[in-house]
């Protein structure tokens, strides 16, 4: 099985925790004798994962992105398929509330949107495998463990997805600036999937279609757009609130 690079306290121990089997080795920048990196290391030593302390250059040389003094090589996670989640919906006793994101290519978004996720309880974040961000080292880290919990589904064709989802009874809102309805006058209370489009071009026409409901966010200083992660955070807290209620 080939491996891959994770960096970042949350990302490593987030791993450790859920998914211990995958670590290979891990690299600690010399310096730091806190009582964080001893948990970490006597849970390492009590596994039989291998762990060194290497000067910050190494790691530097290992990963792009602030590895805030910790990279681990893991073994490649298995990636959730459509019928995965289809499974996993249907074997729950919740209503499913799932996040679907068409074209957000930046790491730093959909990592962000993960954590979110991960916060608000939705049970998978859905990509098309085209036109999507991988889950790269750099999402894992910004997504702080959420990369972890929340499964993410690549799908080949994300239309025909969204009309499997509705067929089964889920309601597919999405976000656009030019709806007449306002965030806070959509239902999030029952089986819900919130479509969010990229930055600056929106959902694609085929993916707005098949949308049950069209809302925006109210927007009351002088820029008309939110950064997308910004943007799916408002609307799932919104969600979330309903769904408490």
């Amino acid at each position: 099985m080939s491996e891959e690079y994770i960096f970042g306290w949350h990302a490593v121990e987030a791993v450790l925790k859920r998914e211990p089997e995958r670590i290979q080795q891990v690299w600690i920048q010399t310096g730091r004798e806190d009582r964080r990196v001893k948990t970490v290391t006597d849970a390492f030593n009590e596994l039989g994962v291998r762990w060194k302390v290497v000067h910050r250059k190494e790691l530097d040389q290992r990963v792009a992105g602030v590895h805030q003094g910790i990279v681990a090589a893991v073994s490649e996670s298995r990636e959730w398929s459509e019928d995965d989640l289809l499974a996993m919906l249907s074997g729950s006793d919740k209503p499913p509330f799932l996040l679907i994101l068409d074209g957000v290519t930046d790491p730093h978004n959909l990592g962000a949107c993960l954590r979110t996720a991960d916060a608000v309880g939705v049970q998978a974040v859905v990509v098309p495998k085209d036109k999507s961000a991988s889950l790269s080292p750099t999402v894992r880290k910004v997504a702080c463990g959420a990369a972890e919990t929340v499964p993410l589904v690549r799908v080949t064709n994300l239309a025909r997805f969204m009309r499997t989802i509705r067929d089964e009874g889920v309601w597919l809102i999405g976000t656009a600036g030019e709806a007449s309805s306002t965030l806070y006058q959509a239902d999030f209370t029952g089986p819900v999937a919130l479509v969010m489009g990229a930055e600056g071009k929106g959902m694609r026409r085929l993916t707005r279609e098949h949308c049950d409901l069209l809302i925006n966010i109210p927007m009351l200083g002088h820029v008309d757009s939110l950064n997308v992660s910004v943007a799916t955070g408002a609307c799932l807290y919104e969600a979330l609130r309903q769904r408490l209620a």
